[in-house]
């Protein structure tokens, strides 16, 4: 009786031996095959970069900020060094914007997907952004998880845009609503601008907040008057008042 016991003891060490050993070769193969998503921000903020990885890094998900830039020219650098499997970029950036490093991204690496995540009003640059080739747009107010949520389905191969701004391009496009818009006519600079004019900033302001000197800002101004067909500075800031106004809407 008491042998009887002993091998059943046995048995069961042995079995519980085997499914430890089968569970540990099961985990490790679902490790190895879940290999990290590597991701480079460009972001001018360091203390957003340094946030955003937190939160990244916080998630169940397998994502690794594998690099980070401040701004485009930095930031192709790093991503041609670490060649990641998503980039994460912001559009106000010192010199060249995010837009523009977008295209030079695309231009490079045709398959690396890139991400906004932005500050700047979804509704005013998802479609440029996609247009220059970002697969997603998302804004810094959104959620935590809306980020994290976002950089699943960029990395799975699917667009991403909030779910107010796809139904907004579904409305207009089942609508057959394809007015030109005049602010179409304006570079991705010059569209930045008007938006802070139409939010109130002045020369000085909007200089501070593009890194770019005032009198740079003045000659966009120009340009944007000149291309929008407005007489002076004021029509220029009521035009972006009523611009944002009709954006909202």
């Amino acid at each position: 009786m008491k042998s009887a016991r002993l091998q059943d003891q046995s048995d069961n060490t042995k079995t519980q031996s085997v499914m430890k050993t089968a569970a540990a070769t099961k985990e490790k193969s679902r490790s190895a095959s879940e290999k990290p998503k590597r991701i480079v921000v460009v972001d001018d903020h360091p203390l957003f970069r340094k946030g955003l990885e937190q939160l990244i890094n916080s998630s169940d998900d397998a994502f690794n900020i594998c690099g980070e830039a401040g701004d485009a020219a930095e930031g192709m650098s790093v991503i041609r060094q670490l060649k990641p499997d998503l980039a994460i970029v912001d559009l106000s950036l010192p010199g060249a914007n995010g837009i523009e490093l977008i295209k030079n991204i695309r231009a490079e690496f045709q398959k690396l997907p890139v991400l906004i995540l932005s500050m700047h009003d979804e509704s005013l640059y998802a479609l440029r952004a996609l247009r220059a080739g970002a697969q997603g747009y998302v804004m810094k107010q959104e959620a935590l998880e809306n980020v994290v949520n976002a950089i699943r389905e960029v990395l799975a191969g699917r667009p991403y845009l909030s779910h107010e701004m796809s139904a907004k391009l579904i409305t207009n496009f089942a609508s057959g609503n394809s007015q030109v818009n005049p602010t179409d006519k304006l570079s991705d600079r010059e569209l930045e601008i008007l938006e802070l004019i139409g939010k109130g900033r002045d020369v000085r302001e909007i200089a501070q907040a593009l890194h770019i000197s005032a009198k740079t800002v003045e000659t966009h101004r120009a340009h944007i008057k000149e291309k929008l067909n407005l007489k002076n500075a004021r029509q220029v800031t009521r035009f972006a008042v009523q611009w944002l106004e009709g954006q909202a809407a």
